[in-house]
C-alpha cells in the first residue's frame, strides 16, 4: 500500500510489523464480515480500512514494537486520523481514532487525564464495529504477531480499563462473534 511506502519508507522492522498485524486484523475483519452478510458490510472498505487502522504507531513511544516517536502510544489512533485526513481518506481517518480499546469515551478520557482530545470515539459504522473487534484479537507484539489471542485474554486485557470497555466489547462479540 503506497500510504505504508509514504509514512514507513525505511523502516523496515516497523513496516513488516505493521503489515503483518494489519494483514491478520484485515483477514479476521473480512472472515467476520462474511459470517455476518446480514450486516451488509462494505468488504472493500473492511479491507482498507483495516490496513491503514494502525498506521499513526511511528509518531508513538513504543521500543518494544520498533516505535521511536515522540507521542504516547494511546495517541497512535488520533495520529493515524490526522495521518490519513491529511491525505483525504476521511472514513479510513474514522477507523483509526475509534479502534482504540473497544472505543472510548469523552468521559473515559477525561477520568483517565489520557492525553486526548475530550470527545467520544466509538465506532460507530459495521465497518468500524468489525475492524475494531478484529483488531482485538491480534498483538503487535514481535513474538506474537500471527497468533490469535483466545477470547478470555481479550475480555481479561480490556477489564483493566474497567467495566464499561469490557461490556463495550461483549456487545461487539454478541453482534459479530
Amino acid at each position: 500500500m503506497e500510504t505504508y511506502l509514504k509514512y514507513y519508507p525505511d523502516e523496515e522492522r516497523l513496516r513488516k510489523l505493521l503489515l503483518t498485524h494489519s494483514r491478520c486484523v484485515a483477514e479476521k475483519a473480512l472472515a467476520v464480515a462474511d459470517a455476518h452478510p446480514e450486516l451488509n458490510a462494505d468488504k472493500d472498505f473492511i479491507y482498507r480500512a483495516a490496513m491503514l487502522h494502525d498506521i499513526g504507531i511511528a509518531s508513538c513511544d513504543a521500543p518494544g514494537i520498533y516505535c521511536f516517536g515522540e507521542l504516547p502510544y494511546i495517541c497512535h489512533g488520533i495520529e493515524g486520523a490526522r495521518i490519513l485526513a491529511e491525505d483525504g481518506l476521511f472514513k479510513e481517518a474514522l477507523v483509526c481514532e475509534r479502534h482504540t480499546g473497544s472505543g472510548l469515551t469523552a468521559e473515559e478520557i477525561e477520568e483517565a487525564a489520557l492525553p486526548l482530545p475530550a470527545r467520544d470515539m466509538l465506532p460507530i459504522s459495521i465497518e468500524e464495529k468489525i475492524i475494531c473487534y478484529a483488531d482485538k484479537f491480534y498483538s503487535k507484539n514481535p513474538d506474537s504477531l500471527t497468533i490469535a489471542k483466545p477470547i478470555d485474554r481479550i475480555r481479561a486485557e480490556l477489564a483493566r480499563f474497567g467495566e464499561a470497555p469490557l461490556r463495550r466489547f461483549e456487545l461487539l462479540h454478541e453482534l459479530l462473534g
